[in-house]
Parts: structure tokens; C-alpha cells; sequence
């Protein structure tokens, strides 16, 4: 059975590092507003723009009915796909997929807005956000200051590496890869990781030529639907909090199905899903991310939305 036992760590002077780490994200992000225009400091590239539903399952255990799960219920929702580069499709690369649930409700609360966001890795290798900061800048520098910078931090050069070869892994379209959460968010007084199941086994081999048209030619013929599945935290040896480095030795639960109905590619969705923020601290109390990662991207995604819509 799941265990509310979790905890959170806080690192000793956390604020003050995060507020550190902000001012390195929000000069690469400065770099790419000047080169391409205002747009998102990561996931940049965004692949398609799609009507969906969220139906939550019916018969779910206890442990499971919690937030906008607590009972049977569809609401609608945006989905933006997307590429993690800056601003091309190129390998390696993590890929994206967002959802935002729109006047879900749940037991203490109505018209909730639920932001959940997917890559298409299961587990990150780094030891918190200090490391995502590093990378990115490390991928973002130029020759020769990315070869300085990989001198004088070899653990950095490690994990950057690590990633990389995660991120090389063949990705046959959005349509037929498992998204994850990476991080758990909260689930009540439980604590789970999410993922998103391949709604198709049916490779298009052509797909990695042309994502958005793959998932486009899939949606003019039929509907496409996902499990949503949750994965309970147990205990810190199996399921430990903090670590995203660590694949969770727990089974998953399948809470949801996400919905995609057939539908055209429809420039006024694209223009209100690529303005809007898919933000996984827009959410319900209920399900409040988890972990000091997820903490640190907190002020990340903050300064990202205010520096994006050109704001003084």
C-alpha cells in the first residue's frame, strides 16, 4: 500500500541558492530573446497546439481519489507539444508534452486550474537543480567556453553526458512514447509520479522527419487516447523523493484517460496555447509539486513567463 510518509528535504540556505541560479537562467534566457524574439526560456519550439478531455476513472482505491481524481468526472483541456531545444527539431533533444486542465474541480475546491507536465525521460541524472542550471548552460555555451566550463567541473561534464545519451534514444513520435513527471507531486496526503502511456503501438517510421504532422495525420483519422497512471511513493528506498535520478520500483495505477479528438491543426489554439503558461505549480493544493528541483523551477518558470511577455 502507498505510504504518506513522505518528506520534502530543504537544503541549507535553499532561497538563496535558487535565487543564484535564476540570475545564470534568465541571461540564457536574455540571449534568446534577442536572437529569436520573445518565446519560452526552455521547450521553445512548440510542435502542435490540441483540443483534449481528462476523464478520470471510475472505481478508483481510496488512496487514489484525491484532488480533481476524487471522483468520476471529464473536463476539457490544452495540450501543448514541444521540443526542448531552443528553437529547432534536432537530436538529442527531450521532448515535451503539456497538459492544462481546464474548471476541474475538486472536494475543497471549484473551476481549479491542473498544469501537468511530461518529458519523454523517465528519470533525470542530476543531483538537483544546481545541475539543470549547469547543463543548460553548459549545452547553450559556445565551443570554446563549454570546453573551459567541462574543465573545471568534471561531475558536471558526467551528468551532462549521462543526459545526452538519454536523450539520443530513438523517439518514434508523440503519439507512441511514454511521457513522465520525472518529480513526484503531491496526491492529498500521498505522493505519486505520473506518466503518460503511448496512446499507439503503430510506428510511423517517417514520423521523426515531421512530428507535427505525424500526430496531425493520426488526429484527421481517428481519436487518440492516453492513460494517465499514477505511481505511489512507499518508502525512500524504492520511491525516494528527492531523487530523479532513481526509476521508482512501484506499480502504476492508471487515474485517467486523456482524450484527443480527431481534429485539424487550428491556428487561434495555437496562438492561446503557445501564449499561455504551462506552469506545474498551477495546480490544486492537492497536487502541489514535490522536491527541491521542482521548488527551484518555481522561480525558473516565474522569471521565464515575465521575461516572455515583455514585461518591464
Amino acid at each position: 500500500m502507498p505510504s504518506t510518509q513522505w518528506r520534502e528535504v530543504l537544503l541549507p540556505d535553499e532561497s538563496t541558492q535558487h535565487a543564484e541560479q535564476i540570475h545564470v537562467f534568465s541571461e540564457l534566457q536574455r540571449k534568446q530573446l534577442k536572437k529569436h524574439g520573445h518565446g519560452r526560456a526552455l521547450h521553445r519550439s512548440q510542435v502542435a497546439a490540441l483540443k483534449a478531455a481528462l476523464a478520470v476513472e471510475e472505481d478508483l482505491p481510496d488512496y487514489a481519489r484525491q484532488g480533481i481524481f476524487a471522483s468520476p468526472a471529464v473536463f476539457d483541456a490544452h495540450v501543448r507539444l514541444s521540443n526542448g531545444n531552443f528553437s529547432v527539431d534536432r537530436a538529442p533533444d527531450i521532448r515535451g508534452f503539456a497538459i492544462k486542465v481546464l474548471g476541474a474541480s475538486t472536494p475543497t475546491s471549484a473551476d481549479v486550474e491542473q498544469n501537468f507536465t511530461f518529458v519523454s525521460q523517465e528519470t533525470l541524472r542530476v543531483s538537483g537543480s544546481a545541475d539543470v542550471i549547469g547543463i543548460v548552460d553548459l549545452s547553450t555555451s559556445g565551443p570554446g567556453a563549454a570546453l573551459r566550463k567541462a574543465a573545471t567541473n568534471p561531475r558536471l561534464t558526467r551528468s551532462t553526458v549521462s543526459n545526452v545519451r538519454d536523450m539520443v534514444k530513438p523517439f518514434s513520435g508523440f503519439a507512441t512514447h511514454d511521457f513522465f513527471s520525472i518529480m513526484p507531486i503531491a496526491f492529498g496526503d500521498y505522493a505519486a509520479r505520473l506518466k503518460l502511456c503511448a496512446a499507439s503501438t503503430t510506428i510511423n517510421k517517417q514520423a521523426r522527419k515531421d512530428l507535427a504532422a505525424d500526430i496531425y495525420g493520426r488526429l484527421a483519422d481517428d481519436d487518440l487516447e492516453f492513460l494517465l497512471q499514477a505511481q505511489f511513493f512507499e518508502d525512500e528506498s524504492r520511491t525516494p523523493i528527492e531523487d530523479s535520478s532513481v526509476r521508482w520500483d512501484a506499480p502504476w495505477l492508471t487515474v485517467a484517460r486523456l482524450r484527443l479528438p480527431r481534429q485539424a491543426p487550428d491556428d487561434e489554439l495555437a496562438e492561446t496555447v503557445e501564449k499561455s503558461s504551462f506552469n506545474p505549480w498551477i495546480a490544486a493544493t492537492e497536487h502541489r509539486p514535490l522536491g527541491e528541483l521542482m521548488r527551484a523551477r518555481r522561480a525558473a518558470y516565474a522569471l521565464s513567463w515575465h521575461n516572455r511577455c515583455g514585461y518591464d
